[in-house]
């Protein structure tokens, strides 16, 4: 919730609007900012990423209550980005041969799928800064870039919820992120812990760093080496960053506009330090910076990611990854996984070896799904690590505990067998 104009937000659940397409990376959490809203039945479609993190949206648009759009998260903050700067669409590799694609006009450019997407503008924009000055400009605090620098460029109407209004002259250009031109109203309101929900202390966000998880967690830090700028996907993933020491030279990115992400605080949260895309306080690092989500997502797609670590549920033998979609639920949360699956340049995934029901999650086929496809370069599970050598499925390494024979039973997909050292 930080970043996110709650009060606002409040204000207008206190009134009678209503019918309201609401365009947010989520739906607030519960009861709070466009959480409140929903609630009410102030929402008629919403468009947006990661549903699934509100419990509440996710019930809506199960039983009709809301219509919703579900878009990978750096393909919606370039598509506002894009309505802001007045272009009408723009082609991205994110989504290309995934059921996002499914009706989207495609095109081959430079040899690689790309698939069309619309530019997205709104009547009004309510976003929240930090700082304003008695012109409008706006500067925003740690990750609370977030969805607001392009927001605010792509609405007829901008309302900017800041925590502090100075004279004119006292935000120093140089530290202006939003022009004052792009804002027409300014409403001073000042933040409290009950408006950062989840993400105001580091107690309710904790992670779940059982043996298993850390077993992976380390194996997979073993596959970075020094210099390499890192994102880490929810989940497993998230671990490696309290492993990570100042020795091993690595750069850890998360998407929400961060380079240079540090270990969670031991205390304290959102007041105090800035949060990474799984809402939990993080450390900043001595050489950090902070940007917006679009140009976060511009890292990821440009190629600037050296590697990304993610969850999954299923890898087939194609390479194939599907991570979004578990089997049964609604298609309500992809986030930024196409994104950092098409666009890093080399995807490491950890997950379990095998399904609740004992089904293999490394398969001939995904059935799931696709987050992306042909984008998989290593897999680790508490069995064996794989690597995709010369286009083919091989296992590389046996973790401790486990043997080729178990490896064998519990595998679906056919492989190969070139074991290291």
């Amino acid at each position: 919730m930080t970043g996110n104009p709650t009060q606002v937000l409040h204000a207008l659940a206190d009134s009678d609007v209503c019918e309201l397409t609401y365009i947010a990376n989520n739906v607030g959490e519960p009861g709070l900012g466009g959480g409140r809203l929903l609630r009410n039945g102030q929402i008629k479609k919403a468009i947006g990423s990661f549903f699934t993190s509100n419990p509440e949206a996710v019930a809506a648009a199960q039983s009709g209550a809301i219509e919703f759009e579900v878009m990978p998260q750096g393909t919606m903050t370039e598509a506002i980005r894009a309505g802001g700067a007045g272009i009408g669409g723009f082609y991205t590799p994110t989504a290309a041969g995934t059921v996002l694609a499914e009706g989207r006009e495609t095109k081959q450019i430079d040899g690689r799928q790309h698939v069309f997407q619309p530019a997205l503008r709104a009547d009004v924009a309510l976003i929240r800064a930090w700082t304003a000055d008695a012109t409008g400009n706006l500067a925003y605090r740690m990750t609370e870039q977030n969805f607001n620098r392009a927001m605010a460029t792509a609405a007829d109407l901008v309302i900017a919820e800041v925590e502090e209004c100075v004279p004119a002259g006292e935000l120093p250009p140089e530290s202006v992120h939003t022009p004052g031109c792009y804002v027409d109203y300014l409403v001073p309101v000042r933040t409290s812990e009950a408006d950062l929900g989840s993400s105001a202390s580091i107690a309710v966000s904790g992670k779940n760093a059982g043996g298993l998880r850390m077993k992976l967690a380390r194996r997979a830090l073993a596959e970075l080496k020094p210099g390499d700028i890192v994102n880490l996907g929810v989940g497993i993933p998230t671990l490696v960053a309290d492993l990570i020491t100042p020795a091993h030279g690595i750069i850890l990115h998360t998407e929400n506009g961060m380079l240079g992400v540090g270990p969670a605080p031991e205390s304290g949260g959102a007041m105090e330090y800035p949060i990474n895309a799984s809402k939990i306080p993080v450390t900043a690092l001595p050489g950090s910076s902070y940007f917006d989500s679009a140009d976060s997502f511009a890292m990821i797609r440009g190629g600037h990611v050296d590697v990304a670590i993610m969850g999954g549920l299923q890898v087939d033998e194609q390479g194939n990854l599907a991570n979004w979609a578990a089997p049964g639920r609604p298609l309500l949360g992809v986030g930024g996984a196409m994104d950092l699956a098409s666009g890093a340049k080399r995807l490491i995934v950890t997950m379990t070896h095998n399904s609740r029901d004992g089904s293999s999650k490394i398969v001939p086929s995904c059935t799931l799904p696709l987050t992306a496809t042909d984008a998989v370069d290593a897999i680790i599970t508490e069995l064996a690590v794989f690597r995709f050598c010369n286009g083919r499925l091989t296992v590389t390494e046996l973790m401790e505990g486990s043997s080729l024979e178990e490896v064998q039973s519990r595998t679906d997909a056919k492989f190969d067998i070139a074991l290291e050292g």
